[in-house]
């Protein structure tokens, strides 16, 4: 157990330092301005309208680094900044957060089996935990261990779920980059310099999520471990 722990500490450790280390990107990138002085809201637009999407609607979102898609009103939720300002960061951000859109209007599979298990995930990650250390804890102090081991169970299977949204989430976040990237080299819209920018500041945010999906996999390790090995005892 104690190799799990080291495991556990390494990743958030990591991931740690990969938001640190993205924060830092953005806000580096955030510094060079766009040569064709596009705000973000306007780069967003665009690349809505090339790819033939028009119900789709460019908000300001309040927070920093809150930007997203929401497939559910057809919005693309930028935050203030990336939404007014005219830079790198916002570029590639805003690029970023249309790929979603065009994903949604192209019927991308990663991106339809990610949002059905959008209602379940919701509902496991909030009492996955709480399941799986009540069953053990039912399981140690009741004279019914058995109930305690299939609440357990039932937690762990939650957790589960959550652990495989992760690994769903990262093929639908590499392909909105690729789109964003590919988008904006091919219609000329940044210079080399701002090019490498955007694509350096997509890569880093790509690492945070792979990062989360390493960290539920070991958090499910080590709780299957913990459940199945009280099973043995």
């Amino acid at each position: 157990m104690i190799g799990f722990y080291i495991i556990i500490g390494a990743i958030s450790l990591i991931s740690w330092l990969v938001s640190r280390k993205l924060k830092s990107k953005f806000n580096h990138y955030s510094k060079i301005q766009l040569r064709n002085g596009l705000s973000g809201r306007e780069i967003a637009e665009k690349m809505l309208h090339d790819n033939g999407i028009f119900d789709v609607e460019v908000i300001s979102t309040s927070g920093k680094l809150t930007d997203h898609y929401n497939p559910v009103n057809k919005t693309v939720n930028l935050s203030e900044s990336v939404y007014h300002e005219r830079n790198a960061s916002s570029a590639a951000v805003s690029a970023h957060e249309c790929g979603h859109a065009v994903q949604h209007a192209q019927a991308y599979e990663w991106l339809q089996l990610r949002s059905k298990l959008v209602p379940a995930v919701g509902v496991s990650s909030k009492f996955s935990q709480w399941l799986v250390i009540g069953g053990l804890i039912l399981g140690a102090t009741s004279g019914n261990a058995g109930i305690g081991f299939v609440i357990a169970v039932i937690g762990l299977g939650m957790m589960a779920l959550a652990t495989l949204f992760s690994f769903i989430t990262l093929p639908v976040e590499y392909d909105a980059s690729n789109r964003a990237l590919v988008w904006l080299k091919t219609n000329n819209m940044l210079t080399n310099e701002e090019q490498d920018g955007a694509k350096d500041a997509l890569k880093w945010a790509a690492r945070t999520y792979l990062v989360a999906a390493l960290g539920s996999l070991a958090m499910l390790l080590y709780w299957g471990l913990r459940i199945l090995g009280s099973r043995d005892d």
